[in-house]
């Protein structure tokens, strides 16, 4: 999986499509990712204490990495990730304009 925390990254498919926020959650095992803002569920929960009120709290739920594209950060717009080798590490660059993301 390509997309790391800290991304900035747009939603390209489903009922979020176009879309923009910051990868706050990467889940390589399950090839999701948790976006700020983006996938909005809501979640009720009952009371802890007594006297206490059930509450509906929102939370961003995990997309898969397949619906999402990461911005090019010189001119935002989506682009591919591909991989160079600069000096012995590899690096992730931006294939529309060849940036180091």
């Amino acid at each position: 999986m390509r997309i790391k925390k800290g991304d900035n990254v747009i939603v390209i498919t489903g009922k979020d499509k176009g879309k923009k926020g910051k990868v706050t959650k990467a889940l390589p095992s399950l090839d999701k990712v948790v976006i700020d803002g983006v996938n909005i569920k809501k979640r009720h929960t009952k009371p802890k204490k007594s006297g206490q009120k059930g509450q509906i709290i929102e939370i961003a739920a995990p997309l898969h990495v397949s619906n999402i594209q990461i911005l090019d950060p010189k001119d935002g717009k989506p682009t591919r990730i591909g991989m160079k080798i600069v000096g012995d590490k590899k690096v992730r660059i931006s294939k529309r304009t060849c940036v180091e993301l």
